[in-house]
């Protein structure tokens, strides 16, 4: 067993030099070799081989919503077996289907075996599911990945909750944007991610950060892929909208949109007709950038060093170079494969559930060279800081012949920004 798990997981990582991550304490996992591996997957060897005493169920979205959610959840399964990880996939209209949603949560925990279920995101009524799942299996970790719900709510019942910083971003992807010399940023969203605590807090600070670097803050709005538009016709108002944006605001112009289907048709748009795009709301060298430049990924899959090489490649044969911005590893894919390895490491008795550090060390798993920054979330209302709730995110890499990382994990927030709401 121990030899097996060594091989999936070498054939998901690289057998590289990893540098000290910025992830709470600073961690220097050193070459991805077997000791390494096994003490990442759950510490001695004895402990990594146990297997079949209990399982670890994800819920995701779909691939159409959310692909890199899924394959993060699909290789950790690949990783241990389909006897000890039970996958699950909740209603592309989730809005539309709040109690298929729920019970596609809570049935995982019909399994006496079942130990921890991760859903990443952990869209609308997570929440409700990770209550009635504690109410009869409280021995469940319930763990919840890019919360969707108020961060103070899904807090209250989930054991642990991981999203990425909405606060540290909101000043940073700004000031990236500014960087590359843009004078304009536009905010691509729909009333429904508007009410989401995260993302209208994250826009109330991207335009105090525009105005601190004197840009101007635009707001357009586009169809939701769960109304009945679907996912095509919101992707077709985005490929339809993007030139005309283009053309009110110029070519100097930054892109950000709150949502996964909307990524590869702005991309595709933004590589016709310029415009600038920092990074994904969830950040990913696989969200959008295959589909926007007609890439087959097959051969690269799991490998995001050859992944992150060919985008950049098409990128700048596009005349990108300088222009486009992504996470070097898959936000999604870490968050899915990471939180369910962080949780078996916590039941294992190898993890504390709330150590950033510890956390860090499963992530750390499927993004061997990631460079990231961690910290609690902090109540804008209150003042409280979140024990079980953390925001984190990885440097910005601008794709260019050579690329290069802008570099906002050594940057310094300013303060002021963490009370804007």
């Amino acid at each position: 067993m121990m030899k097996k798990l060594i091989a999936s997981l070498m054939a998901l990582t690289m057998t590289v030099s990893m540098a000290a991550v910025s992830f709470g304490a600073d961690i220097d996992i050193g070459d991805i070799d077997e000791e390494a591996v096994t003490e990442a997957a759950g510490g001695d060897e004895e402990q990594a081989a146990v297997e079949g005493d209990y399982h670890i169920g994800i819920v995701t979205g779909s691939v159409s919503q959310s692909e890199d959610d899924r394959r993060g959840a699909e290789a950790f399964q690949a990783m241990y077996g389909e006897d000890r990880v039970t996958l699950a996939i909740y209603p592309d209209n989730f809005t539309e289907e709040l109690e298929t949603t729920i019970q596609t949560i809570v049935n995982l925990s019909d399994d006496p075996d079942m130990k921890a279920i991760i859903v990443n995101q952990a869209i609308p009524g997570t929440t409700e599911a990770f209550r009635q799942i504690k109410e009869k299996r409280p021995d469940i970790l319930c763990i919840a990945g890019e919360s969707h719900e108020d961060l103070p709510e899904i807090g209250s019942a989930a054991d642990l909750v991981c999203n990425n910083d909405f606060v540290a971003r909101g000043y940073l992807i700004i000031r990236t944007a500014h960087e590359l010399g843009c004078d304009t940023f536009v905010h691509i969203s729909f009333p429904r991610h508007m009410s989401y605590e995260t993302m209208s807090r994250r826009v109330a600070i991207m335009k105090a950060a525009c105005e601190e670097f004197g840009m101007s803050f635009e707001m357009e709005t586009a169809p939701d892929p769960t109304t009945d538009v679907g996912v095509p016709g919101a992707q077709a108002y985005i490929l339809e909208h993007v030139p005309e944006w283009i053309e009110k605001y110029g070519t100097n112009s930054a892109y950000f949109c709150t949502n996964d289907a909307h990524t590869e048709p702005l991309l595709k748009q933004l590589l016709e007709y310029g415009g600038f795009f920092i990074e994904a709301d969830l950040p990913s060298p696989l969200m959008g950038y295959p589909g926007a430049l007609g890439l087959d990924l097959t051969e690269e899959a799991g490998d995001f060093e050859k992944i992150l090489a060919k985008v950049e490649e098409a990128v700048v044969e596009k005349g990108g170079a300088g222009r486009f911005g992504t996470w070097a590893y898959s936000y999604g894919y870490t968050v899915s494969a990471g939180l369910a390895q962080h949780a078996m490491n916590v039941i294992d008795g190898t993890s504390e559930l709330e150590s950033i550090d510890d956390i860090a060390k499963a992530y750390q798993v499927f993004s061997p060279k990631a460079a990231w920054n961690g910290s609690n979330y902090t109540n804008a209302d209150t003042g409280v800081k979140m024990g079980n709730v953390f925001l984190v995110y990885q440097d910005t890499y601008i794709m260019g012949d050579p690329g290069y990382y802008m570099g906002s994990t050594d940057i310094e927030v300013p303060e002021k920004y963490f009370t804007i709401k």
